[in-house]
């Protein structure tokens, strides 16, 4: 199988910059600016394969030298410590080179909401929201918490989040699914261990236009007086939204901006990201009957398990990768599982490995 297809790559990268040199492109501004994302998410890929092909080049003429010198020495730890970071630049390449499906290289939205719990699974949500956030901050990406709602005793009852940034689905879309969580309960006095769930579902932030057509006929618009905790706009007026989109049943709200047409501006925007995931979910689900798998991934089923007790493992139950180190991932250090799950998705998935059902 070829991962760094550059060849590929150069010629899409020579067809986009032809096309953003066209005079006529910004006649269209919404295609100008696809273009242009376009191809700055090509070039990502071809410039650093070149880069790395000339440090190779650069280490083998230092080793060379290093074998004709005396105090060859000298040279080895200058080489070596080259040659490991050329290795984790090329792991990180493999995994952009994952990234091949239509949305991969979008925004993110992500839903975050306790399940069945109770209060550990609140506080449970809120360790994830912090997951995320330090992912996000680690590797370069903006992040805003658009919706926290906070739970009866601890954590949150609801959270969502846009996270900003090229390859924020694709790197993130290994996420969406139910996490389960094992640990003994700060909030049980008899000191029991507790199992808990958290779903995690995750969207591709797209424009309409890119995704799809929603006609006037199809949504049903409500407002209503926002609730939380108050301040100069919250609960004063009829600001919060609530659209149906009324032939898939989706339903989304907003009611944290400061107008109605700010929350109806969001809120329209969430439901494209939920039907364009949507419509991308069930093209996977077809391949998927195409190739033989019989679970497809879908809302709900067991992705992924954090055992904190009677040992401590993070283990993606699709993929079957596991990190031992479960705080390293609830830091954000989620890369092992994600890429994981890509390759697992490269290489057509394995159906036996996505019921949830083996123990940790």
């Amino acid at each position: 199988m070829v991962i760094f297809d550059i060849p590929k790559r150069e010629q899409e990268l020579d067809a986009l910059e032809s096309a953003s040199a066209d005079p006529t492109l910004w006649d269209n501004p919404e295609k100008a600016q696809k273009t242009l994302r376009e191809a700055a998410r090509v070039r990502e890929q071809v410039e650093p394969f070149h880069d790395l092909t000339r440090r190779v080049d650069d280490a083998a003429m230092l080793l060379e030298l290093a074998e004709s010198e005396s105090d060859a020495a000298t040279y080895e730890a200058e080489i070596t410590a080259d040659l490991r970071k050329m290795i984790g630049e090329i792991e990180r390449l493999e995994t952009k080179a994952l990234l091949t499906g239509q949305y991969d290289g979008a925004d993110a939205i992500l839903e975050i909401d306790p399940g069945a719990g109770g209060t550990d699974s609140c506080d449970l949500a809120a360790s994830v929201l912090r997951m995320y956030l330090r992912w996000a901050e680690k590797n370069g990406f903006k992040a805003e918490i658009d919706e926290e709602q906070p739970g009866d005793v601890a954590g949150i009852s609801a959270a969502r989040l846009f996270i900003t940034g090229t390859n924020a689905y694709g790197l993130l879309r290994s996420e969406s699914g139910t996490h389960r969580f094992v640990r003994i309960s700060p909030f049980n006095a008899n000191g029991k261990r507790q199992t808990s769930f958290v779903g995690v579902r995750v969207m591709p932030l797209v424009d309409l236009t890119e995704a799809v057509n929603i006609e006037d006929k199809d949504i049903r618009v409500d407002v209503y007086r926002s609730s939380g905790a108050g301040g100069q706009h919250v609960n004063k007026t009829s600001s919060a939204i609530r659209i149906t989109h009324l032939p898939t049943g989706i339903v989304v709200t907003c009611q944290n901006e400061r107008s109605q047409h700010q929350n109806k501006e969001v809120a329209m925007k969430v439901l494209v990201s939920k039907l364009a995931e949507r419509a991308d979910r069930e093209a996977e689900e077809k391949l998927a009957k195409i190739r033989g798998d019989m679970r497809p991934i879908e809302w709900g089923s067991q992705i992924r398990s954090y055992v904190f007790q009677p040992y401590t493992m993070v283990k993606d139950h699709r993929s079957g990768t596991g990190v031992t180190d479960i705080q390293k991932v609830l830091d954000g250090d989620i890369e092992p599982l994600a890429t994981g799950y890509l390759k697992w998705r490269r290489d057509g998935g394995d159906s036996d490995s996505e019921s949830g059902n083996d123990d940790l």
